[in-house]
């Protein structure tokens, strides 16, 4: 990609490249970081798949590619933006328990930790969006906001250690079992996946499957607060984004999401597409999703970019 800084405004500080994003705050995790063990096994793990990923030009087969591909509509779409985001993280809908359990799974499955960490995370980003406790904020660099800050324990123990936001997780047992077993889940997985299709199957399931839907995630939190359009008054650098939108089944309508927090609805303009509302609604329909919440008239008069205070 390049450098990604176009040089310093009239403060000495770095602007992210094709946007108005100034860097206030650059932190780097290779430059004067301490890393503790639990960053030194992130970083050993995302190594791991990504040299993985790199043997699927030598080892494609159609079989493997729809395998992984199946994975991560599954995995991501399923589990990431429907579930641990607008499910629990949210409260944008309601599942049956058993469902919602299941969904939860194959979350599980896209290798982001479990959901008592990952919705923890995201609700402290939206509490202290681009602060210095935002855990994943542009205004520290678009590398440590697009991937940086998971090698960066530091910011997670200082910030909140404690985790008291996901009260309603903790309180389940299948959450805390989750949570407890987690690193189980994923190597299981993988030898399984192993054991059915040797190598071949091993690079695309478990390499390409997690490195794409690594990096779709990480662009939510580092591309949509940097390049897009604004349609609401968030205060916050969120952006709508329709190339991310595309490949995370809507996630990319970020200033919307920033807008209207507990809103099932991401795409919320009938051009915007926003594959996981579909799921959702047609879930809804089925009767299986319930208390769906959406933003009134009123809502969108309040974040208006034309309202005022």
């Amino acid at each position: 990609m390049g450098s990604l800084s176009e040089g310093k405004n009239e403060s000495g500080c770095e602007k992210i490249f094709m946007s108005n994003v100034v860097v206030t705050r650059k932190k780097s995790v290779f430059r004067g970081g301490v890393w503790r063990s639990l960053d030194v096994k992130m970083g050993v793990w995302i190594l791991t798949v990504h040299l993985l990923a790199l043997f699927a030009p030598f080892t494609f087969t159609w079989g493997a590619f729809w395998t992984a591909f199946f994975g991560y509509l599954l995995c991501f779409m399923l589990g990431i933006t429907i579930t641990f985001h607008r499910n629990l993280a949210h409260h944008s809908f309601k599942l049956s328990k058993w469902l919602e359990y299941t969904f939860a799974y194959f979350g599980v499955q896209a290798g982001q930790r479990d959901p008592i960490y990952w919705v923890s995370i995201h609700r402290y980003h939206h509490q202290y969006t681009e602060s210095d406790k935002d855990p994943h904020s542009p205004i520290n660099g678009f590398w440590f906001s697009h991937m940086g800050w998971l090698f960066d324990s530091n910011l997670i123990i200082e910030n909140y250690q404690a985790r008291n936001n996901v009260e309603d997780l903790k309180s389940q047992a299948f959450y805390r079992f989750i949570k407890r077993t987690y690193v189980w889940h994923i190597l299981g997985f993988a030898a399984i996946v192993y054991a059915l299709g040797g190598f071949t199957y091993l690079v695309w399931v478990m390499g390409v499957r997690l490195v794409w839907c690594y990096h779709i995630t990480f662009l939510v939190n580092s591309a949509c607060h940097i390049w897009g359009n604004r349609s609401w008054n968030t205060r916050d650098l969120s952006k709508n984004n329709w190339w991310v939108a595309i490949v995370t089944f809507g996630e990319g309508w970020h200033n919307n999401h920033h807008a209207f927090e507990f809103s099932a609805k991401f795409g919320l303009e009938w051009w915007q597409l926003d594959i996981g509302w579909c799921v959702i609604r047609f879930l809804e329909a089925l009767g299986l999703a319930t208390n769906v919440k959406l933003p009134t008239e009123t809502h969108k008069v309040k974040k208006s970019l034309a309202s005022t205070d």
